[in-house]
């Protein structure tokens, strides 16, 4: 781990006082939100950045926890060496990174629809006294924006000195430029998009229908019965993973390599090629700590997101930062370039930066140490 990390930092949790309205048209009430805080705040309460994970992440951003899950987000991007339970950003967050905690103050929060602390599926309804499954709202990013807009009313935090994140990170940056406008001074889009391409949806849905055709899901209640969709979780996860790499970078790790080392074994069931058991690997290891009802509910949430380009533009006062990486097709530095294009169209402020790298749309966590320069440049352009 970096030594200028932010040490053990342990999850904390909040209720919202009152409902959370929904684009759907439903409320949610009793509303629980997992969050992390790196740095000091200042005084003035003007130094605050929140940072938004993607997909498959959780509030701990940066640092150790205190007692570290079997399984985490980081896992097979950290460096080798580094302990277990550090945070999935830990590279970005912490003194003198890309957010400096000798500055900033940063926030992060497992997202509404979350299965590790916040509010989601697997979560009690207070209606019933029995866990949501498949009766849960169906929710939007800016659903996502609505919730840590309210999170961050009771910390007493009115403005955000940034909004950072990468993939649906980036969506939610992006969402909270839009809808608050006057509360943000700069957001930073990394691997990300105002629209999820036709290819990238027909992936989730794959994903989607993998889940709901394991007879274990139960039409999303099989909470309590002592099984889980584990075997379409992880075919999900299989699909999943691959959209994020590229074609080179898979041929570079594994090639053809087979997983005995020797001759074909001519067997169907069994893996024979190194890429089928890191597949395997990667599923197993997913199912054991996420949930496949919040799969669904963010993989819709990711589906739905599509920004009109032109009104967000004129309605965006924030300094933007993009971020692409020319390997990432499930997140095309196109999209980037558009948001960019739009942008300046409407006389705003921001900055495009492409990044040469062979590893997909991971880049984004495993390509830090050539974002960090950019970022930090970036923020201390912007600061008052």
């Amino acid at each position: 781990m970096d030594p200028r990390s932010v040490g053990v930092v342990e999850t904390q949790h909040l209720e919202l006082p009152g409902p959370l309205c929904l684009d759907s048209g439903r409320q949610l009430r009793q509303v629980k939100v997992a969050y992390e805080t790196y740095g000091t705040l200042s005084p003035a309460r003007d130094n605050v950045i929140l940072v938004c994970h993607a997909l498959s992440g959780d509030a701990h951003a940066a640092g150790l926890s205190p007692t570290p899950p079997a399984e985490s987000t980081r896992d097979g991007f950290a460096a080798a060496g580094s302990p277990k339970g550090i945070g999935w950003w830990d590279g970005m967050i912490g003194p003198g990174k890309a957010f400096d905690t000798d500055r900033f103050f940063v926030v992060s929060t497992n997202l509404l629809g979350g299965c590790r602390g916040t509010t989601g599926p697997s979560s009690i309804d207070p209606d019933t006294g029995a866990p949501y499954g498949s009766t849960f709202p169906v929710i939007t990013v800016a659903d996502m924006v609505r919730c840590e807009r309210a999170f961050l009313d009771e910390l007493g935090i009115e403005r955000l000195a940034a909004v950072a994140g990468g993939s649906l990170g980036g969506m939610q940056a992006l969402e909270w430029a839009t809808s608050y406008p006057d509360q943000v001074d700069n957001i930073v889009v990394i691997a990300s998009t105002h629209a999820l391409q036709p290819q990238g949806v027909a992936w989730n849905a794959i994903a989607r229908e993998a889940i709901m055709r394991d007879p274990a899901w139960r039409g999303g209640h099989y909470y309590g019965t002592g099984s889980a969709p584990d075997a379409g979780m992880g075919v999900a996860r299989m699909v999943g993973h691959i959209t994020y790499l590229s074609a080179p970078s898979l041929a570079e790790k594994f090639g053809r390599r087979l997983q005995s080392g020797e001759n074909l074994r001519y067997t169907l069931h069994e893996p024979e090629f190194e890429v089928e058991s890191y597949l395997r690997h990667q599923a197993a290891s997913f199912v054991r700590r996420f949930d496949a009802n919040t799969y669904l509910y963010l993989s819709r949430a990711l589906t739905y997101f599509q920004l009109d380009l032109e009104a967000a533009a004129e309605r965006i006062r924030a300094r933007t930062l993009l971020i692409a990486f020319s390997s990432d097709w499930l997140y095309p530095p196109v999209a980037s370039e558009e948001i960019s294009a739009a942008l300046h169209k409407h006389g705003k402020t921001a900055e495009f930066h492409l990044i040469e790298a062979p590893y997909g749309h991971d880049c984004f966590l495993l390509e830090e140490a050539r974002q960090t320069p950019i970022v930090r440049d970036f923020l201390n352009e912007g600061r008052p």
